[in-house]
């Protein structure tokens, strides 16, 4: 310990402090010692050093695509294998609920059927409702969907819902082939962590870039992307969930003599289904959450409205169809939880009737049969009529015009206080730092925090970053995610303590957290270009409200699951209520506020991405432009170095929160 007047710091602490001083002044006058050495490398890596391999991942979808064969079968001939297995259903479910069962192609198709009626669907939902929960349960789905059908979203909704309903289907499925797979055999599920903790980071927009030119432009397209996307959890939700089955019922059907088929099927995943579940309800929320950045490669629905509400900076209309996406969202997330609580009915010998034991499926058939018939002569019946369709859009439109006519000088002059002296000083400093003193001090940390393997694995991501000559986008990106962390911790973490000490804060802080969270991201980009415009500041904005519920989260379960004897011995002590926030509370919490920290940055990362569409220039819009340019070997570059980015924080974050609970002594 070093003695500095009242207080004490370690000596890993006192070296860590000289670390941050020393590379602020590398920061403030890299690029003169660079100039008086004659060495401008130690700021720009050199060219001739580099090896970018986008061009070598380029030739090699080419060559997949072109020349790739199985012998009796092309890499085309499995693609459009697979797009027709996935556009099959997808048609048939569109046709379910937009265009009705149509019979020929193009000019010569004939409607046999209509779509299920608005009304036919609402009864539906609030049937599964009904079955799986209570009234309450029926009542609310029923309310969001009828929400949907009132503000005009009906149609974009339920193209959205036929996605969803064809994508998780084949996400689950996939994924618990894996996850059953990764369970069985222990060195496959040791290949797939890796590969999942990679998918899991690497930014969506990168999974659009390959698969848009295997696949072409289209909503099939934009499936296999959602799926891609959204199976990673399901994966790991299985191997855990069937790891968790106990011991003494998976020893108990081994001593029943079941087969190893048997085994699995009739006693582990039924065990494991309340943990399973759990994966679906992942598998929905990220299909819905990725259809926005789907509808970019031909998705349409709900997604495709919000974007193009953000590329009329139309807030009303893009306000409208994101709440649209937060309402089937919820929906859907309350029938899932609802089928995972159910219980099983009991077994008995049931002499009644077909109708009387099926009322609900009854009543279904009954709906959609009536309401095709009345829509024939009664369009209301058919589609919810216009002339009743209610709209927000002017309300919202109208408030950022009155914030921007009235506090104009105000927003302007907040935004320029924090350009200047916050973020241009920051962006500088880490520009202006010599690229071998962040390697260095990279694989420093991950020596101290977790060994030789830590070390080496922070010295080749950040390596692999310089050697594709993507050194200045990337610390552009640490810059615009460390401004925006730092603020969203500033903000989040004193919430969250707040909210821990204080039910009725509690209450307040969730409501807002929970709104936050459950927001497109698109939709925070329209209000912030309308009233920032665009830039850094806007985008610094938008990551900041999308990633400020972690912080918040993380602090208030970590002050709030502190022992109460711990507390009690503070307070028999003697200490005071700061005290024993300062003294016990925070350093205690310490841990559970650094994994919120990580997340935060996670949700950041991910953001970034995605504010490349308001002007900023660091790897985000790298992705973008090679999206734009369908340039497989650019976007997934790009999208590589934004997940090693993610890696190497997660890796010395977690590390860190390891060493913390066992310095405190928790389990």
């Amino acid at each position: 310990m070093i003695a500095l007047g009242p207080y004490s710091i370690s000596r890993k602490a006192a070296f860590w402090l000289v670390v941050l001083a020393a590379s602020i002044l590398l920061g403030q006058y890299g690029k003169d010692l660079a100039a008086a050495l004659d060495a401008k490398w130690l700021i720009k890596f050199p060219r001739e050093l580099t090896f970018p391999i986008k061009d070598d991942i380029s030739r090699f979808m080419a060559w997949l695509v072109e020349d790739a064969g199985f012998g009796l079968f092309s890499f085309v001939d499995l693609t459009r294998g697979i797009a027709w297995l996935i556009e099959v259903p997808y048609a048939f479910m569109r046709g379910l609920l937009i265009d009705g069962l149509v019979f020929g192609v193009g000019n010569e198709a004939v409607q046999i059927l209509p779509p299920l009626s608005w009304i036919a669907v609402i009864t539906v939902v609030v049937a599964i409702g009904r079955w799986a929960g209570s009234w309450i349960l029926a009542g609310f789905v029923g309310t969001c969907f009828l929400y949907l059908a009132a503000f005009g979203e009906w149609e974009s909704a339920m193209i959205t819902l036929a996605s969803i309903l064809i994508a998780v289907p084949f996400g689950v499925a996939g994924g618990l082939g894996l996850g059953v797979a990764g369970f069985k055999w222990r060195w496959l599920d040791r290949i797939l962590t890796p590969i999942l903790d990679l998918m899991q980071t690497v930014p969506v927009f990168a999974y659009l870039v390959p698969i848009l030119f295997l696949f072409g432009f289209g909503p099939v397209s934009a499936l296999v992307a959602t799926v891609i996307y959204a199976m990673p959890p399901m994966v790991r939700v299985t191997t855990l969930a069937l790891r968790a089955v106990p011991a003494e019922i998976d020893e108990f059907s081994r001593m029943a003599g079941c087969t190893e088929r048997q085994r699995l099927w009739r006693v582990l995943i039924p065990t494991a289904l309340p943990g399973l579940m759990v994966g679906v309800n992942q598998v929905i929320m990220l299909s819905l959450n990725m259809v926005i950045i789907a509808s970019m490669i031909g998705a349409g629905g709900l997604g495709y409205d919000v974007l193009t509400s953000l590329r009329r900076l139309d807030i009303g209309g893009g306000l409208e169809s994101g709440v649209a996406i937060v309402v089937l969202a919820i929906a859907l997330d309350r029938l899932s939880q609802a089928m995972v609580s159910r219980a099983s009915p009991a077994h008995s010998e049931d002499n009644r009737g077909f109708l009387k034991r099926h009322p609900w499926l009854t009543t279904c058939v009954v709906v959609i049969v009536g309401t095709g018939l009345l829509g024939l002569i009664a369009p209301a019946v058919q589609n919810y009529p216009e002339a009743a369709q209610i709209t927000t859009g002017k309300i919202w439109e109208d408030l950022v015009g009155w914030l921007n006519v009235n506090f104009f000088d105000q927003i302007e002059a907040v935004k320029t206080f924090a350009l200047i002296h916050f973020m241009v000083p920051v962006k500088r400093l880490l520009l202006e730092l010599p690229w071998p003193w962040v390697l260095f001090i990279l694989t420093l940390a991950g020596w101290q925090l977790g060994g030789l393997r830590l070390a080496c694995l922070c010295f080749a991501l950040t390596a692999f970053i310089l050697s594709n000559g993507l050194w200045a986008k990337a610390m552009i990106t640490v810059y615009l995610c460390g401004v925006s962390v730092v603020i969203a911790c500033l903000i989040g973490i004193p919430l969250g303590i707040l909210s821990a000490q204080n039910d009725r804060a509690n209450r307040v802080v969730q409501a807002g957290i929970d709104t936050l969270q459950t927001l497109p991201s698109f939709v925070y980009l329209i209000p912030v270009v309308m009233l920032f415009r665009v830039g850094d500041f806007s985008a610094m904005i938008a990551v900041i409200l999308y990633a400020l519920a972690p912080a918040v989260r993380y602090a208030s379960h970590g002050i709030r699951s502190i022992p109460p004897e711990l507390l009690e011995a503070g307070i028999v002590s003697g200490c005071t209520r700061r005290q024993l926030l300062t003294r016990i509370k925070l350093p205690l919490a310490m841990p559970e506020i650094m994994l919120g920290i990580n997340q935060t940055i996670m949700l950041a990362l991910s953001m970034l991405v995605i504010t490349a569409l308001v002007g900023t220039r660091d790897l985000g819009q790298e992705v973008y432009i090679a999206l734009t340019k369908a340039d497989t070997g650019r976007g997934v570059v790009a999208g590589l170095s934004v997940a090693f980015i993610a890696i190497i924080a997660d890796r010395l974050i977690s590390a860190g929160a390891v060493r913390a609970r066992k310095r405190l002594g928790l389990n």
